[in-house]
């Protein structure tokens, strides 16, 4: 699948939206660790992570969970998963 960055954190963003609808992105630091600024614990977190595999694709190892921490670098590291799974194509 080819998605733009925009793309990526949209489909991040709708999916944490779906978790955790009272969320406010206006007032989230993209820099800094997700979870702790919208409370969302780790059954929330895999949940996110289900619905974005469904958005997008790409299923995160939970070995690569601490790259998906902050938003900014979530989608940076979801950016390098889809590079990887279309030049494996």
């Amino acid at each position: 699948m080819n998605l733009s960055r925009d793309e990526v954190r949209k489909a991040l963003i709708d999916s944490i939206l779906e978790v955790a609808p009272e969320a406010d992105f206006t007032q989230l630091r993209p820099d800094r660790p997700v979870r702790g600024q919208l409370d969302i614990d780790s059954f929330d977190f895999l949940t996110i992570l289900e619905r974005l595999h469904a958005k997008i694709g790409v299923e995160v190892p939970e070995a690569d969970y601490g790259k998906m921490m902050t938003l900014d670098g979530s989608v940076d590291y979801l950016m390098r998963l889809l590079a990887a799974a279309s030049s494996a194509e």
